[in-house]
């Protein structure tokens, strides 16, 4: 048994553990591989809106490019076009239209792609890199809401070179998202932070949090009634915890999983523990998608609290997932997250994003 399953003897056995074995450690999964993806880590992949017709997928890199495909019906991708930062983007987002894609980046800009006439402008600005971008679609307002290294979260109309509103936080922002009329944003010295949206954006709660380890990826859940009700919060150390906002009962439905860790249970063999670099809600069951530097993907049951699946291990670590509007695909990105520093960055090794057929592995364990 080799590492990444198993190896039939023949083929050369010089070749170090990532090197061709006769399994595709690349993508054992078997999963469709996007053409043309970036050429350094993927740090976020984003699906297009249900307002849209088709399924565009959209990623950033550190080659700091932004690039867009269409997903075809037979799995078939078809690189549309990209656009470029001058610095690694670290998030995108889409209007709820599907007219637009927003962009962060490490050169301290977000930028408004219009992708009808394929042109980019600036739309927001802050003293430090912008860790994250999502779009807020109020009754009474949109605007875009960015989150920084500089420790504000800042709110824009896109038409204008000023900030409708800036908040404090506590610390860096290193993950958010937004569910309206609710976004969460977690921060470096692990920070949690709920804002409310109606009317405008405001802070409702800081909460303390569940994980004793550096926050990585955070994502809103929603209630039957398609409400946001709480979040699932990854960190570095192979965990998850899932936080209801005002639960009927605290200490028994708030809880904490571990995920992405691997070898030794007992305390004879040291267990290897590796961060969540992403969580997605599937969008149709509820139940979520895991990602991690292990190199795995696992899809979880919230409120069975199991797993319904993990996936073969990949040469390289998992660092950015989402799902389709429909959620038919799940897309996960396979590149360096340097998680175990520069010497086990090889240059030559590509990266990937590969889609997968999700209707069936979602479906939670037990309808109620």
């Amino acid at each position: 048994m080799s590492l990444f399953g198993t190896n039939t003897g023949f083929g050369s056995a010089g070749t170090g553990v990532f090197g061709t074995t006769t399994t595709d450690s690349h993508n054992p999964m078997k999963d469709v591989e996007v053409t043309s993806p970036p050429d350094d880590s993927i740090s976020c992949l984003a699906f297009s809106p249900p307002t849209m017709p088709g399924n565009f997928l959209v990623g950033g890199s550190w080659a700091n490019d932004v690039r867009c495909w269409e997903v075809q019906d037979n799995g078939q991708t078809v690189p549309k076009a990209q656009q470029m930062h001058t610095g690694p983007v670290l998030d995108v987002c889409w209007s709820d239209d599907g007219s637009k894609v927003f962009t962060a980046s490490c050169d301290k800009t977000a930028k408004m792609w219009d992708l009808n006439s394929n042109q980019t402008i600036q739309i927001a600005q802050h003293e430090g890199p912008i860790k994250t971008i999502h779009w807020i679609k109020a009754p009474n307002y949109s605007c875009i809401m960015t989150g920084s290294w500089d420790k504000t979260l800042k709110f824009w109309d896109t038409r204008s070179p000023n900030p409708m509103m800036s908040l404090q936080m506590p610390e860096r922002c290193y993950c958010a998202d937004v569910v309206y009329p609710m976004a969460v944003v977690a921060t470096a010295e692990r920070g949690l932070i709920v804002y409310q949206l109606e009317n405008q954006p405001s802070e409702f709660r800081r909460i303390d949090s569940p994980l004793k380890h550096q926050h990585r990826c955070v994502a809103i859940f929603k209630d039957k009634q398609s409400k946001p009700t709480g979040f699932a919060l990854g960190s570095i150390e192979g965990r998850v915890a899932i936080h209801y906002i005002n639960p009927p009962n605290p200490a028994k439905d708030n809880f904490t999983f571990k995920c992405h860790r691997s070898n030794g249970t007992n305390t004879a063999t040291p267990q290897d523990i590796y961060a969540v670099n992403a969580i997605s809600f599937h969008p149709v069951h509820g139940t979520l998608a895991t990602v991690g530097s292990d190199g795995r993907f696992s899809f979880w049951d919230k409120d069975a609290r199991t797993k319904l699946k993990t996936s073969e291990q990949l040469d390289q670590p998992i660092t950015a997932c989402c799902f389709n509007n429909n959620g038919n695909i799940f897309a996960y990105a396979s590149s360096y997250d340097w998680s175990k520093g520069h010497e086990y960055y090889n240059p030559q090794k590509k990266n990937y994003i590969f889609l997968r057929n999700a209707a069936e592995e979602l479906k939670p364990r037990n309808k109620k």
